[in-house]
């Protein structure tokens, strides 16, 4: 008997989770396209959801897929350069205002980013009219609003991680006559990858399902991200004309963070064991 309630549980839990997709899917390929005419089995189901979405003249879905794609390899990995490199100063040296900027670090990642965005926009209308590659609407400008924000928890994330890496192996290159740079390089940073691949990956999903900042930024069409370019699609009166476009842009956005995840699958079980245990 227990073991036939396990069973429902678990069919029932993988119901609830499972037709979120199935209707997202029925959705993108209901060749209606609308948000009254969707049913979990659609007749007539084809991809004309897709093409039209791809060959759009008002949505520019590729130009808003690239410029997500590039913010959030951009952004993944320069927040994963900087936070490890102040992870390994934090971890292994010892100077005046080290427990300070620990702290201090910790304290910002209690406030949401989001409550600095009318200083933040007061600072890049500056920054627009000095240096407009790096203003509003343009994907410099929000790669460096991104670094600001992820880079404490990385940073935080990564000195857990590092501080069970034995000393005795820097002492011991240290002796070799290596340098701060060689230690980190050849010594450090092959022993912490799983860590590396696990905050890649949540910094890339973070930074792909990013909306608020993202939608004060960007006002250009050509300048958004798929983020903020797919809510345009259903906002205000298009939501029931354009509802089976935008399922089948989901879908489409879907695709870059499950390849980076298959792509770093091998760590991540690995890190976030490590880091549980660990931290």
């Amino acid at each position: 008997m227990k073991l036939a309630l396990r069973h429902v549980f678990v069919l029932v839990v993988c119901a609830f989770a499972l037709f979120p997709i199935l209707f997202v899917v029925s959705a993108a390929i209901n060749p209606l396209g609308t948000l009254a005419s969707t049913d979990l089995l659609p007749s007539g189901a084809g991809v004309t959801n897709f093409v039209n979405l791809l060959t759009s003249d008002t949505y520019p879905f590729g130009r808003w897929f690239f410029n997500s794609v590039f913010i959030a390899l951009a952004s993944s990995f320069a927040s994963l350069l900087l936070s490890m490199f102040a992870a390994y100063a934090f971890s292994r040296m010892r100077f005046a205002g080290r427990r300070a900027g620990l702290l201090a670090l910790l304290l910002i990642q209690m406030f949401p980013q989001f409550l600095a965005i009318v200083t933040i926009f007061m600072i890049f209308t500056e920054v627009t009219e000095l240096y407009p590659a790096f203003g509003f609407n343009t994907a410099w400008g929000l790669l460096l609003l991104y670094l600001g924000g992820a880079l404490g928890v990385n940073t935080w994330l990564m000195k857990g991680f590092l501080d069970t890496v034995p000393k005795e192996l820097d002492e011991a290159a240290t002796v070799d006559g290596a340098t701060h740079a060689q230690i980190f390089w050849r010594i450090i940073m092959p022993l912490v990858t799983p860590i590396l691949a696990v905050t890649a990956l949540l910094a890339f999903i973070g930074t792909m399902s990013e909306f608020l900042m993202a939608n004060v930024f960007l006002r250009d069409p050509g300048s958004k991200t798929l983020s903020v370019g797919m809510y345009g699609m259903i906002a205000g009166d298009h939501r029931n004309a354009n509802f089976g476009m935008f399922a089948a842009g989901t879908l489409l956005t879907a695709v870059p963070t499950v390849g980076v995840f298959l792509w770093l699958q091998k760590y991540i079980v690995s890190g976030l064991t490590a880091g549980a245990v660990k931290g």
